[in-house]
């Protein structure tokens, strides 16, 4: 889960700031250093995001191993790298993977520049709130950031997003693990049958007696058979462990 940080004015980072970093960015740099976790300035406000677990790096990995050898020579992929907000001296994003030129591994900037950025792409963690995942797709549109892909291991789906204009993504695509991701612009292709999944279902077991319905691609999109709710879910009662319909 993705948390702001509060009193982060009275954290002393160890390491000297970059020359001209705001305020607000020396305090994001300094509560990484005091807590390990990874830091991001979204719309001005200060995030902090746990270490991965095993099976969301287990995908972050997948997906470099991947794209690194299909790539073009003049293009790189890094993991756990920021980009910056075109225009704002505060806000970044720091996701999980992204590909931008080359060059940016070989230089001593802590910011990729948006306008070198190609695809960017996030694994969703078990806590991740549909809010906070809806407010990041807004945020890479408004950075001008082509491509946005998000993999969701809490129910085996994955989205696409591309051509962003006017802070939305005009092209949306949703799929389902074992369905190829065509990357069309970087001439490549993502197979997601290896992806793992959250082990949420035993926790939906333990819990209501039974597994969610499974996931299945029908006349309207991605669903769950048995359809209920938003995205057909099923769950009677409380929460629903996989987060499929909202509740």
């Amino acid at each position: 889960m993705t948390r702001s940080l509060v009193g982060s004015e009275n954290i002393v980072s160890l390491t000297p700031p970059e020359p001209g970093m705001t305020p607000l960015r020396k305090a994001a740099e300094a509560a990484e250093e005091a807590s390990g976790l990874r830091a991001e300035i979204i719309r001005g406000v200060l995030m902090m995001s746990p270490t991965r677990r095993g099976r969301h790096a287990g995908i972050v990995k997948a997906l470099y191993d991947q794209v690194r050898p299909e790539l073009a020579d003049h293009l790189a992929p890094y993991q756990v790298a920021s980009v910056s907000m075109p225009g704002d001296k505060d806000d970044y994003a720091t996701p999980d993977l992204l590909v931008c030129d080359a060059g940016f591994g070989e230089s001593d900037a802590w910011l990729a520049d948006p306008g070198d950025v190609e695809l960017v792409c996030e694994v969703v963690s078990k806590s991740n709130s549909s809010k906070g995942t809806r407010d990041m797709v807004s945020w890479y549109a408004d950075a001008g950031v082509p491509t946005y892909l998000i993999v969701d291991p809490r129910d085996g789906t994955w989205t696409l997003y591309t051509v962003p204009r006017e802070g939305a993504y005009q092209g949306v695509l949703h799929g389902l693990y074992g369905e190829d991701i065509e990357l069309a612009a970087l001439g490549l292709k993502i197979t997601t049958g290896g992806f793992t999944r959250y082990s949420w279902y035993a926790t939906r077991i333990r819990i209501y007696g039974s597994a969610p319905p499974p996931l299945v691609r029908g006349r309207r999109g991605v669903g769950r058979q048995g359809l209920r709710g938003a995205r057909g879910c099923g769950c009677r009662a409380g929460p629903c462990p996989g987060g499929g319909c909202g509740r």
